[in-house]
């Protein structure tokens, strides 16, 4: 049997073929032919290869999604859309292994591979290949594909000739601009790689539209929300909200500007640092205004990183960007325990640094509730939150990204809890502040200034001294 396919009538294909970059990704809208254009790539490549001393042109490919269910459900059905498994070849169900025989002359093998398995990811990295197609590549993490860049062009052998191309190729909807796609192709720029980004749906260049229905994206664009039209329909980056966001009350337009201006220091103005522990620490820095806003003006966040080098760079930071402030600092009550492998504690090495830390409040909802009780105020016909775009993680937190996780059941129903995510360390960081200055109000009880140690100065008090200061 002999299969003639028009490359050219696949959204993408004339440009993504092209190119010959190691790494290659398309980035476009819900329904705009990247798996078919991937298929296509991979037939293409294919009958391409040099043929060996038999005569025959072989490869072998992987091709990669996130879960078995998402593999099955989507990719595999699209694949066998362009090479129907029972005219095409042999499929192998139980290995998820397809060798195709249709074109003269030409054999390659396709290897269905999810994630979810931790042997799939054992069998990934020991096998030996032509190429790689990864589906939904946002799914997958980055050290995935970097063992997959090291699995290609690896077949056939030198001895028989070895690959005439090899490399990586991937789609996607658009991730965000936190994401290690944004990072790989937007801000590394590597040399050998390459992302083609398809044009908007709503626009008169869009792809695949003849294979769609009528006025396609245009009805798929009634009633969603801007973030989900500008990634599934325009094919921007962006992020759309799967979980709950935990402050609905948040108002980027309302509570986010720039409009700041750092409070001299002998001003008698309390700054704040707020602080998380563990091996993704935290700090965020902030000050109480003399009309009660809180104003959260920057923030630091690290990976793999102890408190101790964590605990130095916040230091540094300080004094280059911040100097002769006096801070009150505020941290998770954790970091007051002792662990088996070290007898000092987080709170020693800081107090070590002549940071005299004070524990926050450790129950999340008093912790959540603190962090609301300033979204949702005004003082003097201003909110009495604030936070600069300089707080990126922290913004992007509000906006939906730190967010209650969606239970998997038919039912709308969301954990109790925050997701632990990259957002929610330096949102745990300002919640611990945020009890030390609201969490008395939200308990009914109002400090006085004459009852309370400096150190323990809360909400009322810190206002009132500040408002003394200012006119004595």
């Amino acid at each position: 049997m002999q299969i003639n396919y028009s490359y050219e009538s696949v959204p993408t294909i004339e440009r993504f073929s092209n190119d010959d970059s190691f790494v290659r990704g398309i980035m476009g809208p819900f329904g705009s032919g990247k798996s078919a254009g991937c298929t296509v790539e991979i037939i293409r490549r294919a009958m391409a290869q040099e043929p060996d001393a038999t005569g025959v042109r072989r490869t072998r490919w992987a091709i990669i999604r996130n879960t078995y269910k998402q593999l099955e459900n989507t990719t595999i059905k699209t694949f066998e859309q362009w090479l129907p498994f029972n005219l095409c070849g042999r499929y192998y169900k139980a290995e998820h292994r397809f060798v195709c025989t249709c074109f003269p002359n030409v054999e390659f093998e396709v290897l269905f591979l999810a994630l979810d398995r931790p042997e799939q990811i054992a069998n990934l990295l020991s096998l030996e290949l032509t190429g790689a197609w990864v589906n939904e590549a946002r799914d997958v993490p980055k050290s995935i594909i970097d063992g997959l860049c090291g699995r290609v062009g690896r077949y056939p052998a030198k001895k028989d000739g070895g690959a005439s191309w090899w490399g990586v190729f991937m789609d996607t909807n658009p991730p965000d601009d936190d994401s290690w796609w944004y990072k790989y192709f937007e801000e590394n720029c590597p040399s050998n790689a390459k992302v083609f980004k398809q044009p908007s749906g709503l626009s008169p260049e869009a792809e695949n539209i003849k294979n769609l229905p009528d006025n396609y994206y245009t009805n798929l664009a009634v009633g969603k929300d801007p973030d989900y039209i500008k990634v599934y329909i325009k094919g921007e980056y962006g992020y759309v909200k799967d979980g709950k966001p935990v402050y609905t009350d948040y108002s980027d337009f309302l509570h986010c500007n720039d409009d700041v201006v750092l409070p001299d220091p002998e001003s008698g103005i309390k700054f704040f640092r707020g602080w998380d522990f563990g091996l993704t620490p935290a700090c965020c820095f902030s000050f109480l205004a003399p009309n009660g806003q809180w104003v959260v003006f920057d923030e630091m966040t690290a990976e793999s990183s102890g408190i101790d080098k964590f605990s130095d760079a916040v230091l540094q930071h300080c004094i280059l960007e911040y100097p002769n402030i006096e801070w009150v600092d505020i941290g998770d009550p954790a970091g007051n325990q002792r662990v088996q492998t070290d007898e000092r504690t987080c709170f020693d090495v800081l107090w070590g640094k002549n940071i005299n830390i004070m524990g926050g409040d450790q129950d999340p909802n008093i912790r959540i509730e603190s962090v609301r009780y300033a979204l949702t105020r005004i003082s003097d016909g201003v909110p009495c939150f604030k936070l600069t775009t300089k707080c990126s993680k922290l913004r992007k937190g509000f906006q939906g990204r730190y967010q209650y996780r969606r239970m998997q059941t038919a039912a709308e129903r969301y954990v109790d809890k925050p997701d632990k995510n990259d957002y929610s360390h330096v949102h745990d960081a300002l919640q611990y502040v945020a009890t030390y200055l609201f969490a008395d109000r939200l308990r009914g009880i109002k400090p006085y200034k004459e009852q309370l140690p400096i150190a323990a100065m809360t909400f009322d008090s810190i206002v009132e001294e500040q408002e003394y200061n200012k006119w004595n």
